[in-house]
């Protein structure tokens, strides 16, 4: 095997013949060349096998592993972490598009903020044809030096993709990973907050596509998302949906629980925790980008972004 690559990235996927290639391509066109992509197929029965060989066969970075089951995506996200050797990682997604200098602006920040140790992008929404169709503000304060702070914008703030960041594989390696209850990547995002500040590159260069069938709008009860994780949550007398919750609930407590804060700092991270448990009885709480139309704010994209070699996609 190679020496290690610095970056590792993970790609669970399953069925994703439609955009597939084109997540690849923008992908394996990154500026930023010293990384490993390791694509984790959950026994998919459309062309996702053959498309993903064919890449191989081409590009010496990518490891392809096919799973024999559907594992659902909670462990198949796992898995492509687990067969990773870098020492920066990131998750990336089979449908979105990637600016070609995403990952080289990402490194750049990290390695220019030791204190940080998650770096992404500005963000913008495209449709199925790769038009942009919404620009995203980002309202987080991630930025912030103060845990506590950083632990409150995550709970309260809609908004902010930092799943997909370029993250500081040490760190995430403290983390319990992809869980299956009720927004579980929210409190692996909000973990990693606890331990040290984000970065977003003052740039669009990630591009989430919204389609019908993305998991969010094909699985739009909870129950349905928590099953796509895990096929087993499908099973309502062992996983009721009062489990389902109550586990996103301890996944919060267990993130302050395991990071390392001072005293005061972990009181006040419980206390926006009971705040944000007393604010979710309000309706209209429980939204997510994808249940809603949000406001085009902040950054505004190009007319025109180049996204891998001759690909682009348009605002217009």
């Amino acid at each position: 095997m190679n020496a290690a690559p610095r970056l590792s990235i993970g790609l669970p996927v399953y069925n994703g013949e439609n955009y597939l290639a084109e997540a690849l391509d923008a992908l394996l066109d990154q500026t930023y060349k010293d990384f490993e992509l390791i694509i984790s197929d959950n026994a998919s029965t459309d062309r996702t096998e053959q498309i993903c060989r064919e890449y191989e066969a081409r590009d010496q970075r990518i490891r392809y592993i096919r799973q024999p089951i559907n594992l659902g995506a909670g462990p198949n996200h796992n898995a492509v972490f687990h067969e990773s050797r870098g020492e920066l990682f990131k998750w990336a997604s089979h449908d979105d598009l990637y600016g070609r200098d995403l990952l080289e602006k990402c490194i750049e920040a990290l390695d220019a903020k030791p204190d940080v140790i998650l770096a992404h992008s500005w963000q913008a929404i495209i449709d199925g044809e790769g038009k942009i169709v919404l620009p995203i503000d980002y309202p987080l304060a991630t930025d912030d030096p103060r845990a506590p702070v950083r632990f409150q914008s995550m709970l309260f703030t809609v908004g902010g993709d930092d799943f997909y960041g370029v993250m500081r594989s040490d760190v995430l390696r403290k983390t319990p990973l992809q869980q299956s209850y009720h927004h579980a990547d929210r409190t692996i995002v909000s973990e990693l907050a606890l331990h040290g500040r984000f970065y977003q590159v003052p740039e669009v260069l990630y591009y989430r596509r919204d389609h019908p069938d993305r998991a969010e709008r094909a699985q739009p009860s909870m129950r349905a998302r928590c099953a796509n994780l895990d096929p087993r949550r499908a099973n309502r007398l062992r996983n009721p949906m009062v489990r389902l919750v109550g586990e996103y609930i301890w996944g919060f407590v267990s993130a302050i629980r395991r990071a390392p804060l001072s005293s005061s700092e972990r009181r006040r991270c419980y206390r926006h925790l009971a705040h944000w448990m007393v604010s979710r009885v309000l309706p209209g709480t429980t939204r997510r980008i994808e249940d809603t139309a949000p406001t085009a704010a902040g950054p505004a994209a190009a007319p025109d972004v180049a996204i891998a070699g001759q690909r682009r996609v348009s605002s217009k």
